[in-house]
């Protein structure tokens, strides 16, 4: 009950800055509970699945998501998650909670950057035909590194996607925020099944996680269109900030 009720908290922050919280998730697991990071990794990004299939779910509701990028955005990071999970097994246990702080604080930096010193983000970016060799590319780009980045690191990778969508492709804010949730779930899903064949995966484990986190981040997606966009913005970029120190606290 301290997991899930841990988990349910952590999913209502989760769904209102559209992060998967994979990051966050390794985080409490490996340093507050005891698991093994490997194990800890697996299962985080399998109970994403369903975090943001219900965290996607409502910011579809709230108009939050471009399904087109969404889609094309994730089936090039569903490939490289895959990938990713078989490159975390060979990775020392010691090096993967360095590794997996480090791109959490990295991604805050990118996100601090992209959203407080580089001007002010357009709210609308009109595009007529998304699905361009243009559009293609830079989606492939997106998918790409951030898949890889998630089945590596076991992390959702959602600033570093948030900042993809913002930057390359040009959502605004509050689209970057919900497609993100959509571009996470077959990440999570290819990632989950890497990590599922390797034998990292605790079936309890991944039931408490999901109890918690897919009820907190529904509520949580709620409330992505109901704050000022400052606080959405700070929100964003110490999440991450978060996740990565309690990592190094191990």
């Amino acid at each position: 009950m301290i997991i899930t009720l841990t988990m349910f908290l952590m999913g209502i922050l989760l769904g209102f800055i559209g992060a998967g919280g994979s990051g966050f998730i390794i985080a409490l697991l490996t340093v507050v509970f005891g698991v093994p990071i490997h194990t800890a990794l697996g299962t985080s990004l399998a109970a994403m699945v369903f975090t943001t299939l219900s965290g996607a779910y409502s910011h579809f509701r709230q108009g939050n998501i471009d399904v087109k990028t969404g889609i094309t955005v994730g089936i090039f990071g569903a490939i490289m998650s895959f990938l990713g999970s078989k490159i975390a097994v060979w990775i020392p246990v010691n090096s993967l909670h360095w590794l997996t702080a480090g791109m959490l604080f990295l991604s805050a930096v990118m996100l601090l950057i992209r959203l407080f010193l580089v001007g002010r983000l357009k709210e609308t970016n009109k595009r007529e035909n998304k699905f361009s060799g243009s559009f293609l590319v830079s989606a492939a780009f997106v998918g790409i590194v951030t898949g890889l980045f998630s089945g590596t690191f076991g992390i959702g990778s959602a600033p570093f996607i948030q900042l993809g969508l913002l930057v390359v492709i040009g959502l605004s804010v509050q689209k970057s925020v919900g497609t993100t949730m959509l571009v996470i779930l077959p990440i999570a899903i290819a990632g989950g099944i890497g990590y599922y064949f390797e034998g990292y995966f605790d079936v309890l484990l991944f039931i408490q996680v999901l109890a918690g986190t897919m009820i907190g981040s529904y509520i949580g997606a709620k409330f992505t269109n109901k704050v000022p966009l400052p606080i959405l913005k700070s929100a964003m970029v110490f999440t991450p900030i978060m996740a990565g120190v309690i990592l190094l606290i191990q």
